[in-house]
């Protein structure tokens, strides 16, 4: 049976399937893959993005990571693609539970996904770091230098910095979703970046859907392996 014809047919029967993704999702609406060849760690700053976007390079020059972070984290212009169209569609008939995600720029919920678990965070959301007041990512942008809440805190992006742990709940309720799951399909990520990546370990059903562009460490472990743009394949399922 052709690859995308199982998957439609595992699809049809499934009732729990949870979707993994990462960059590779978000790389069809124009959002940068941070370990692609043209992608950000490709490029030349003052500092290696992997060093700016850490704790502790934000704690000690956090104009220097604003500087950064607006031109090459804030991606606002970019819209859901057919990948993150397909599986709000997909959740909306009933067949997925839920979208666990590594990436930051709130897309999934954009084309209409209600469950969606942000393993990294969201550059929508954004705290006085002092008194905890909630700031909209267009006070990021409207900002000079170091964006400061009214009580002269530094405002800080909910996004996961390297050097910092992932949301204990929100990594629990993902471990619990794929442990459930009767179908995982993962799509768009590398599986390379941990704890994230670990996720995998949890599934012990027989439907392992794995689809990415490029070769991953833990292909072998697919029930069903499709190479290829996420978006380009899941845009050919049908859920009626």
């Amino acid at each position: 049976m052709d690859k995308v014809a199982q998957l439609q047919q595992w699809v049809k029967e499934s009732r729990n399937i949870v979707f993994f993704g990462g960059a590779g999702v978000s790389t069809e609406s124009g959002i940068p893959d941070f370990r692609s060849v043209d992608g950000l760690y490709q490029q030349k700053y003052a500092y290696p993005p992997e060093t700016i976007l850490s704790h502790s390079f934000f704690m000690a020059k956090p104009e220097e990571f604003y500087r950064f972070y607006r031109d090459k984290m804030l991606y606002l212009q970019a819209k859901p693609n057919a990948a993150h169209l397909k599986l709000a569609e997909l959740e909306a008939c009933g067949r997925l539970k839920a979208v666990i995600t590594q990436n930051i720029d709130g897309l999934h919920q954009a084309a209409g996904s209600k469950k969606v678990l942000e393993l990294h965070g969201s550059v929508l959301r954004n705290y006085c770091q002092k008194c905890g007041k909630f700031y909209e990512v267009q006070a990021i942008l409207q900002s000079q230098g170091i964006p400061r809440c009214a009580c002269g805190g530094i405002i800080k992006p909910d996004v996961v910095l390297y050097e910092e742990s992932l949301d204990e709940a929100v990594l629990e309720e993902a471990m619990r979703c794929i442990a459930q799951a009767d179908m995982l399909m993962i799509g768009g990520t590398s599986l390379a970046v941990y704890p994230a990546a670990g996720l995998i370990y949890g599934y012990h059903g027989r439907r392992l859907v794995l689809i990415n562009r490029d070769p991953t460490p833990h292909d072998q472990k697919a029930d069903l392996l499709i190479p290829g743009k996420i978006g380009e394949i899941l845009s050919q399922i049908k859920t009626a």
